[in-house]
């Protein structure tokens, strides 16, 4: 039987410097508005990270 006990998820943006910030901020909070996340989060251990590129 497989059991899913965390996912990681890698964001990977191309913004513009005068963005990044913006970027930034909204995946701090990103995970509370997504409804997969929201359904999961009781479950699973879910991290993210924002690797951020200039265009």
């Amino acid at each position: 039987m497989l059991v899913i006990k965390r996912i990681h998820v890698t964001y990977h943006l191309k913004v513009d410097k005068e963005k990044r910030e913006t970027a930034e901020k909204v995946h701090g909070f990103h995970a509370d508005f997504c409804p997969v996340a929201r359904t999961i989060s009781g479950c699973v251990d879910i991290t993210t990270e924002l690797q951020v590129q200039n265009p």
